[in-house]
């Protein structure tokens, strides 16, 4: 197998990217059969276990508590209620179960306690479990790690340049040093971005370039298409073109050779058609289910009437890496410490999610 090459620069990548097509698709598909089976794709299942009120000011986010949206919010699930739904999830067909809280970051008490007791009940049904909590410290994902998280997402969301016109209320190197924190455990990182939020094709290679930088790259990278929720910042923007979607997939796949590639957010306005190129350009991973957490995803029962005409076979759980153990609570040897990180607050005005906010108030 080829070198893993961590050193790319922007302007590698923009040259991959804006390769003919065909060419493009070759060279993804061949670097795809070389590192995975392209008959291959996991289905992962996005729970959404707390749902609105949060206080970042992210662009694209109908879960921002300043902006006016249809979200209907809802408390921390139980775990019993977790459990059922990673159980109807693995009766569909997912290996994976992905936990979303809409918290700026992680606290200390009952409410992550319960947290690490839902990572605990779906790891003891053999199922991948992935948590999106917000910004962790080392200490936090090392209780998460005991609980047997297998995955961790984090998303730079974009370039680190354009990032500034997204959100306000966190700083770039805030999501570094989360994912930093992450590989200090044996849990993997999942990280990736949204295209279509008004970013230039620059911004999605500056924002490959900063996950191929890592070392090791992250074992999973979703690239999210901008769903355009009414309410939000970003609810004018146009959808992007299901070619741009091909061939960021694409590159992901050539830059990333090792990853999971995740065709995410975006599905419902993608035809089969599509959905089958980006499956040949490299993505081995979706989401199934009727949301992903509050936007709308294909039902499984399409996914899986595709999969039939595509000759796809679901992925099984901790293929590309063992199943982690569990420590139950009581014997946990990191214990909570009560910590108040200083998670930066930049502070400067995006006009558009200054508008938005104000928009909601009246």
């Amino acid at each position: 197998m080829s070198t893993i090459k961590h050193n790319w620069t922007k302007e590698e990548i923009l040259e991959i990217y804006n390769k003919p097509m065909m060419e493009l698709l070759y060279e993804a598909a061949s670097v795809h059969r070389e590192y995975h089976d392209p008959n291959q794709v996991q289905v992962s299942t996005l729970l959404s276990i707390k749902t609105g009120g949060c206080p970042e000011d992210c662009g694209y986010c109908p879960q921002a508590a300043r902006y006016h949206t249809d979200i209907e919010g809802n408390d921390l699930m139980t775990v019993s209620h977790v459990k059922a739904q990673a159980l109807r999830a693995k009766a569909s067909g997912s290996s994976r179960v992905c936990m979303g809280a809409a918290w700026r970051n992680v606290k200390d008490g009952e409410e992550f306690d319960q947290v690490l007791e839902m990572v605990r009940t779906i790891n003891k049904l053999d199922m991948e479990v992935c948590c999106t909590l917000g910004m962790i410290t080392e200490n936090q994902a090392q209780r998460l790690a005991e609980a047997g998280l297998y995955a961790y997402n984090h998303n730079l969301d974009t370039s680190e340049d354009y990032y500034k016109d997204v959100i306000s209320t966190r700083a770039y190197q805030d999501r570094m040093d989360t994912i930093g924190n992450v590989r200090k455990t044996n849990v993997t990182v999942c990280s990736g971005g949204i295209i279509g939020m008004g970013e230039a094709v620059e911004d999605r290679a500056g924002m490959l370039v900063a996950l191929a930088s890592l070392s090791p790259q992250p074992e999973s990278v979703p690239i999210n298409a901008l769903v355009a929720v009414p309410g939000t910042p970003m609810e004018e923007i146009e959808p992007i073109s299901i070619w741009e979607m091909i061939r960021m997939v694409a590159t992901t796949r050539i830059v990333m050779p090792q990853t999971q590639v995740r065709l995410s957010a975006g599905r419902t306005d993608m035809s089969r058609e599509g959905q089958a190129m980006c499956f040949f350009a490299g993505a081995n991973s979706i989401f199934a289910g009727d949301k992903l957490l509050t936007t709308p995803n294909p039902d499984v029962n399409e996914d899986m009437e595709m999969f039939k005409l595509l000759g796809l076979q679901p992925q099984k759980p901790f293929v590309k890496k063992s199943q982690p153990e569990t420590v139950e609570a009581q014997d946990s040897k990191h214990l909570p410490l009560g910590e108040k990180p200083r998670w930066s607050r930049p502070g400067h005005v995006i006009e558009r999610n200054e508008a938005a906010k104000v928009k909601a108030k009246r």
